[in-house]
């Protein structure tokens, strides 16, 4: 039997979106996309988007905590949640057999939790300590201190886990209001893949969902007018030396953005042959880890390169990641070396759609912000359209070394 794996959209009466795609597993993956995050946060929120995160399982008008989590535990099913700066999400993996025990599940914990004190006050001890371990991580902590200097004084500024003073005056009245403000039916999107007919998707999809009343967010995102530059050193009493070098860059809706995302991925992606892995620790073996990183928001993008590494070698090794991004801007690539580039994001791309989990999820953030999911193929051609003129004229446009700052641990 021939299969429609097309992305298929739908749109709910109260302006919840609807994005599936079908395909042969016997597992379906489903998700609650809202557009909302950290940067929504008002001065005395910060930390609020990823406690609700946390607390829409703590009970509901139907369900305590416990039924909660057995309702997909006790079919084999996962639940879960994550938060970022511009997004919340809240999803699950079961049986297709079970996809609407997920849809039901998602719009009881986002519509009727309750938010008991008690469990309130646990879930705030739960939450405290996941800021002290991320503490612990300094190789994840560089980059919440690196954004907090670059984005002083912006809402994009403070970290998505808060402060431990925000936590301890969450209280149920101060969740409810970021809900209400935030958590509106124009902002969010149903994401399911699995082997399911899209019929009975947007059935189950109107059945928990459409009974909502429809809802429109006010708040407006201000972009951060200015970064500050800086170049800091910070004595974390650690046995390595962390540091990260990056620069602004595009926003998730600019015309460069994949241009730039296969530059980054050239100079320092995933891949062991990335021009910074081979010049730093292939050749010289100065460190275990080297990366760039392309983190684009809606208004702004940032661009990193991370390094950890013996303190001996770190002065050497931000002179060999300069030299690596000169050589991009100075000479640019050849035509072999672009072809070549291409075809490693492409089959990336490829090889991360092979996860399910994976492709939901994008699918979900790609209707988020476009309205739409790109196909493989649209994907494909917006590649190929890249020439090596442009991504020399992009290297020159954003890698100007007055505008590079710098963030080190030791």
């Amino acid at each position: 039997m021939d299969l429609d794996n097309s992305y298929k959209y739908y749109r709910l009466e109260n302006g919840i979106g609807v994005v599936f795609k079908r395909n042969h597993s016997i597992v379906a993956h489903s998700g609650v996309f809202i557009n909302v995050g950290s940067r929504d946060e008002e001065k005395d929120e910060e930390g609020i988007a990823h406690f609700i995160e946390h607390a829409i399982f703590k009970g509901t008008e139907h369900r305590k905590p416990y039924h909660i989590l057995n309702r997909r535990d006790g079919v084999g099913g996962e639940l879960n949640a994550y938060t970022t700066k511009e997004e919340t999400c809240v999803y699950a993996s079961a049986l297709c057999q079970h996809l609407e025990r997920c849809l039901e599940l998602f719009a009881d914990i986002l519509f009727h939790s309750t938010f008991p004190d008690k469990e309130l006050a646990k879930e705030k001890d739960v939450v405290l300590d996941e800021i002290n371990s991320y503490k612990d991580v300094p190789s994840e902590l560089i980059f919440d201190e690196f954004e907090e200097m670059f984005f002083d004084g912006h809402s994009l500024a403070h970290n998505i886990l808060g402060s431990p003073k925000n936590i301890r005056k969450f209280s149920a009245e101060k969740i409810r209001n970021f809900m209400t403000r935030n958590y509106t039916t124009d902002r969010m999107v149903i994401s399911v893949v699995g082997n399911v007919d899209f019929d009975k998707v947007i059935r189950l999809c109107k059945k928990y969902f459409e009974q909502f009343p429809s809802s429109k967010s006010s708040a407006v995102r201000l972009s951060p007018e200015k970064c500050v530059v800086f170049d800091k050193t910070l004595n974390k009493h650690i046995h390595q030396v962390h540091v990260l070098i990056g620069c602004r860059t595009y926003n998730t809706y600019s015309d460069n953005k994949v241009a730039f995302t296969l530059l980054n991925n050239l100079l320092g992606g995933p891949a062991l042959n990335s021009r910074l892995n081979i010049a730093i620790r292939e050749k010289y073996g100065l460190c275990y880890n080297i990366e760039s990183q392309y983190n684009a928001f809606s208004d702004v993008g940032l661009f990193y390169v991370y390094a950890a590494m013996d303190a001996d070698f770190k002065d050497r090794i931000v002179d060999l990641v300069f030299q690596e991004i000169r050589k991009i801007k100075d000479v640019g690539i050849t035509e072999s070396q672009l072809k070549a580039a291409k075809q490693q994001l492409m089959a990336q791309i490829a090889i991360s759609t092979e996860s399910p989990l994976n492709e939901m999820q994008a699918m979900g953030k790609s209707f988020l912000n476009f309205g739409r999911v790109d196909s493989i193929d649209e994907i494909n051609d917006d590649i190929q359209k890249i020439d090596c003129n442009l991504l020399k004229h992009i290297a020159n446009e954003i890698f100007k070394e007055d505008n590079f700052i710098k963030l080190l641990y030791y």
